[in-house]
This record gives structure tokens, sequence and C-alpha cells, in this order.
């Protein structure tokens, strides 16, 4: 129980930060998230600090817990992620998170066609031929998963532990993309095309199609979903 309260508490608080619903400056009192939750001082406690882990907020004596700015955040926590893309109406999260992507996972697939292991380039292409079969009949859920495995798989398979950190991040991001409407029921022949291209051009230990391959992939997702964040101001953290 104490478990669930403590997950309902920290996912309850990030989100009003993230939200905007607790401005930067404001100050929470312990005694006060007690009665609003029914929990105990442990309970909070816990919670508070699970949220400073992540630059939400930061606890100081006598004063109470106070959020902090966005440029205090970890931005690449899946947490954090998660909740900005559940507030994002105008997509300056989705937008952040894609150019991420546009920038690395060509880059990894390069290096994973020239450092890759053999084992992970053969699963690569199992998992792309699934996916073309599964996306062809609109099973998205399924398609999701394998998506995720794919590009968590490029992204080790770079032998760049920067880039396999990148894993948590590319994940949410294409969940979101599911959950918040923004794939087509039937992911485009072409897409699918170029997940089995970029697979085989690792496989066949050719970088230069490998990354012309992902940056291909890496377009066609800018074109479908840019409209959602067209004429939003960038982020510019101090």
């Amino acid at each position: 129980m104490s478990s669930r309260l403590h997950d309902l508490v920290v996912d309850t608080l990030g989100r009003r930060v993230v939200q905007g619903e607790l401005a930067e400056g404001t100050t929470m009192l312990a005694e006060e998230l007690e009665r609003e939750f029914g929990v105990s001082r442990s309970v909070v406690r816990e919670a508070v600090r699970a949220l400073q882990s992540l630059g939400l907020v930061e606890s100081a004596k006598r004063v109470g817990i106070r959020v902090l700015p966005m440029a205090r955040w970890n931005v690449f926590d899946a947490s954090v992620i998660r909740w900005r893309l559940a507030a994002d109406a105008h997509g300056v999260q989705l937008r952040s998170l894609t150019e991420l992507r546009a920038a690395v996972e060509p880059a990894a697939a390069e290096l994973a066609a020239r450092f890759g292991p053999d084992g992970l380039a053969a699963e690569l292409i199992a998992i792309a031929g699934r996916m073309r079969a599964v996306g062809r009949a609109g099973d998205l859920a399924t398609f999701l998963d394998l998506d995720i495995r794919f590009h968590a798989l490029v992204l080790a398979a770079s032998g760049n532990e920067m880039f396999a950190k990148l894993e948590g991040v590319i994940a949410e991001v294409l969940r979101g993309r599911t959950e918040h409407g923004l794939m087509p029921d039937h992911p485009h022949e072409e897409a699918l095309q170029l997940h089995v291209d970029v697979a085989d051009a690792i496989l066949g230990r050719r970088p230069d199609e490998a990354r012309e391959a992902m940056d291909r992939i890496m377009r066609r997702t800018v074109d479908e979903v840019q409209s959602v964040w067209a004429g939003r101001p960038r982020v510019h953290l101090a």
C-alpha cells in the first residue's frame, strides 16, 4: 500500500510541476501534502526525495518544498518525458524528442554497421520482418513493442554506451506518439521498408547506407508530426 501511495504522490506532483499547475517558485508544505493525499510523513518525504532526484523540487528547512525551474529538471528521465508528453498540447516536448532522435539515431545506425555484433544485426533483420507483418495487419500494440525493441537494438549495437542509455528516451517518445494518436492506423509501406533497409545495411556492414536509411526514417517521422508543433516558440534554458 505504501508503495502505491508513494507512486501516487510522485506521479500527481510530477504532473502538476511539468504542466505548470505548480509554477516555478511555488512552495508546498509537507503537512499540506499529508492532508491532501491522506498519507504519512514518511511517504511524503520519500516522494519528495524522488522528485528532488528529477530536479523538479528542492526541500529547504523552515521554508518548505519549492518548485524548481525547467533548467533544473532531468529532462532525459523517462517519468519527466512521460509527464511532459501528457501535457504536450502544442508538441514542444515531442519536437525536442524528435530532433534528438534525428540527430542521434542515424549516427547510431552507422556505428552499428561498423562495429555491431553479428547476433544483434541478425535480430534486427528478424524484428524488421515482424514489424512489416504486424504493421500491415494494423496491430499497433505489437508494432509499438517491436519498434521500441528495434531502435533500442540499433542504439546498443552502436557500441556507444551514451547512445545505448537513450533507450528509455526513445521508448517514451514512441509510446507517446501511439498513445496520443499520432501514428497512422497502418504504418506507411515506405517506413516498413526503411526499417528492413536499416537492418540489412547493418548486417551487411554498409555504414553509409545504414545512416541514410535511418535518416530517411527520421525525416519521415518529422514530416508526419511537425504540424503538431508548428509555430510554437523554442525552449531556451538560461
